[in-house]
């Protein structure tokens, strides 16, 4: 056997690998008597089938086997043993016909696309803009509110005094002014004038015992699944209600927000973390920051992304090779879009592998560690989308433990791990061109 490649141009290579009778003979034969002692064919004991029959009834698919498990093994051990750095997979030449029954002596080629070799030094001279989103006493005030609200308390009070009270009450359908007869009767239900788009000035100062008329397909403006919410009747039936209703009101809700005291605190930000309320705001305006740094770093990307590329400059891709490829491999690319797909995927293609060539020169590799702590923060984020900012980490361990059991999120979370990595590397590599500025200014930065 005999394996070479043969250089067409930079990118792209043929593979050769003459076969002789010899080198595959003694595999086939081994398979037939393998085939034998497992066969179960009538008229003989199994592991009794003579050869000659054996050669007769499975000869021809267990050559092919054998030879394309030979074929299979030469080519990549060969990409293997000569460091082949190849882009997508070795494809059976084009212009190749073997006929694996009339013949002993095969000769298969395969095309393969090389990589470019491509130049990447990231270092202090490539210079990146770095944004730090300044945290605004708005911002403070409006998180502020929301750790109030959720930490305060529904008290019953006798009048609404604020949109965002809950009025709870019956409600009788209105025929010119007066109770329709069989018309729609709730006996129960709660709004909120927060949430009615019109009409709300009508539940202005409320009192229990109060009746209130107005009208709940204009209060949802339309809205068939909050006026059947609403009226606790069915999808279908609310799509037919136009009618003015009378609403009496029976009881009044007020959420009275949290005060800044130390209960407060610690159900934020834990027991005795917080004492007083310099080291609130502190703390909350440090939380802000946190949270808007994901986005800092990922205008980073962008830029570094750009910079990087700018600096390595133009990558020529075995282009044709790869829409061959990408078509014979995915039902999604076909003949006919290749071309237009293709010009869509080709600068990411060229961003891979100069983090390919990133991630080894800075040595990047994910350990178990690194999985745990993304895990960590990523339970930890689910957590807060919920209000719960405080969560002990043994539950949150239980969580990730899940999480890292799962196979598919397992990937992706090595995924993520190694780009976080390899952005880290270059973060730390670059000359960062580090400005503070607003949110207002920073979501202009993406419009441009």
């Amino acid at each position: 056997m005999n394996v070479s490649h043969n250089s067409i141009d930079k990118l792209n290579a043929v593979i050769s690998i003459e076969i002789e009778k010899a080198d595959y003979a003694e595999r086939v034969k081994k398979s037939l008597r393998s085939y034998g002692e497992r066969a179960n064919i009538p008229g003989f004991r199994r592991g009794h089938v003579p050869y000659g029959m054996l050669v007769k009834m499975f000869g021809k698919s267990v050559k092919a086997e054998e030879i394309n498990r030979l074929v299979s093994e030469s080519l990549y051990n060969y990409i293997s043993d000569n460091k082949l750095n190849i882009l997508g997979e070795p494809m059976t030449a084009e212009d190749q016909t073997i006929d694996l029954d009339a013949e002993e002596n095969f000769t298969f080629k395969f095309d393969i696309a090389l990589a470019p070799e491509i130049n990447v030094t990231v270092d202090k001279n490539i210079k990146v803009p770095y944004y730090n989103i300044a945290v605004s006493d708005d911002m403070v005030a409006k998180q502020d509110e929301m750790f109030r609200q959720r930490q305060g308390k529904q008290l019953t009070v006798e009048a609404v005094t604020e949109e965002r009270d809950l009025v709870k009450g019956s409600m009788v359908e209105l025929e010119n002014g007066a109770a329709k007869e069989g018309g729609i009767v709730v006996e129960s239900t709660i709004l909120s004038p927060a949430y009615i788009k019109e009409e709300k000035e009508k539940f202005n100062g409320v009192k229990v015992g109060d009746k209130v008329v107005f009208n709940p397909a204009a209060a949802c403006q339309d809205s068939v699944g909050e006026l059947a919410s609403m009226l606790n009747i069915d999808r279908e039936a609310a799509a037919n209600v136009k009618s003015d209703f009378e609403m009496t009101v029976t009881e009044i809700t007020h959420l009275q927000p949290a005060e800044h005291d130390q209960e407060f605190f610690d159900g934020i930000f834990g027991k005795d973390n917080v004492k007083s309320e310099e080291e609130y705001t502190a703390k909350v305006r440090e939380m802000i920051a946190a949270q808007l740094a994901p986005e800092s770093d990922y205008r980073f990307g962008i830029d570094a992304r750009k910079a990087i590329e700018t600096a390595v400059g133009e990558i020529e891709l075995p282009s044709e090779f790869l829409k061959r490829w990408l078509v014979a491999t995915n039902e999604k690319y076909t003949d006919e879009n290749i071309a237009e797909e293709y010009g869509k995927m080709e600068a990411d293609l060229k961003w891979h592998l100069i983090k390919e060539h990133i991630a080894k020169a800075f040595e990047v590799k994910v350990a178990d560690e690194d999985l745990k702590a993304l895990a960590m923060s990523v339970t930890r984020q689910q957590f807060a989308q919920y209000g719960m900012t405080n969560v002990p980490d043994e539950l949150l361990e239980n969580y990730l433990q899940e999480m890292l059991k799962s196979k598919e999120s397992r990937s992706q979370l090595i995924d993520r791990a190694t780009e976080a990595k390899i952005q880290t590397a270059i973060k730390n590599a670059v000359t960062l061109e580090e400005k503070e500025i607003s949110t207002e200014d920073f979501g202009k930065l993406f419009q441009e």
